[in-house]
């Protein structure tokens, strides 16, 4: 098997999770279709690249080499929680996917999504501090060195590991990213509240990614215990690591605030009631 082969055929099959994506990308698709419209183009290309590199890093022989070095494992997770979810919370998918979605699919979601216990668990999971919290601390959690022992020799912690931080991060970003102006739904908040959030964050990323970067010893073992991919020191896969959970941290809070700023201009240029109603009346 080629290289190139290799990389995108899957590494530990998941049926569902092969399933789940090619449903969601299929709806997508099937919204785009239907709705025609070029200015859909821009999004549907950040709806891609964030499915598909999700997609990448959790089934293909990409989730191999995440396995076997640290810093792929950083890369992994930088995908997973960072990159992948913020491109689809940007792309504001869900017009497009409810237009592609056919009748019992749309019909299972509502009834899944006006569930009293969801949207109470979800209103939770939204406060910014819960959110924030959730989002800093599952980083820690799983960089934990015993903890991450355990995950990376455990099939099933893995892969609780890989969806919770998935989930986490879709949650996350749909929160940061929302753009509707505030008080327009029960969790939308205020832009500023939002990119106090974003920095609370990007602070102890930053300690983290600097304490693994910075600490002369090694203190992810587990990479000896099941052999590491490539001939790359102990300590250099470390760093390497380090840098990947240090500097995208920083970058990515800076990039969603300036986001956040357009959106201030864009809810200012948006005329409010008020403003409209005179002009339809002399209309």
């Amino acid at each position: 098997m080629t290289d190139w082969a290799f990389l995108l055929l899957p590494w530990e099959t998941q049926w569902w999770l092969i399933a789940l994506f090619a449903l969601t990308a299929w709806c997508y698709g099937r919204g785009l279709a239907r709705r025609r419209r070029w200015r859909d183009a821009p999004a549907a290309l950040a709806f891609g690249i964030g499915l598909s590199s999700m997609y990448v890093v959790m089934q293909t022989g990409v989730d191999y080499y995440a396995q076997y070095m640290f810093f792929i494992h950083r890369i992994q997770h930088l995908i997973l929680h960072h990159l992948g979810p913020f491109l689809i919370a940007l792309s504001m998918p869900s017009a497009i996917l409810a237009a592609g979605a056919p009748g019992w699919l749309r019909r299972l979601g509502a009834l899944i999504v006006e569930s009293p216990p969801i949207r109470l668990l979800y209103r939770i999971l939204q406060q910014p501090f819960i959110a924030g919290f959730l989002f800093v601390g599952l980083i820690f959690y799983w960089l934990t060195p015993s903890i991450h022992f355990d995950a990376m020799l455990s099939a099933r912690l893995y892969w609780l590991m890989n969806l919770s931080m998935a989930v986490d991060g879709l949650l996350f970003w749909w929160f940061m990213l929302d753009p509707r102006p505030p008080g327009a739904t029960p969790v939308t908040r205020g832009i500023g509240l939002r990119v106090l959030v974003l920095w609370a964050v990007m602070v102890p990323q930053i300690a983290l990614g600097a304490w693994i970067y910075l600490n002369p010893d090694v203190v992810f073992d587990v990479y000896a215990v099941c052999g590491r991919a490539w001939p790359v020191s102990p300590l250099l896969d470390q760093q390497l690591g380090g840098l990947v959970t240090w500097i995208p941290a920083a970058m990515m809070s800076v990039i969603s605030t300036l986001i956040l700023i357009r959106f201030i201009f864009n809810h200012e240029r948006r005329p409010t009631v008020s403003d409209a109603a005179p002009q339809s009346a002399t209309s």
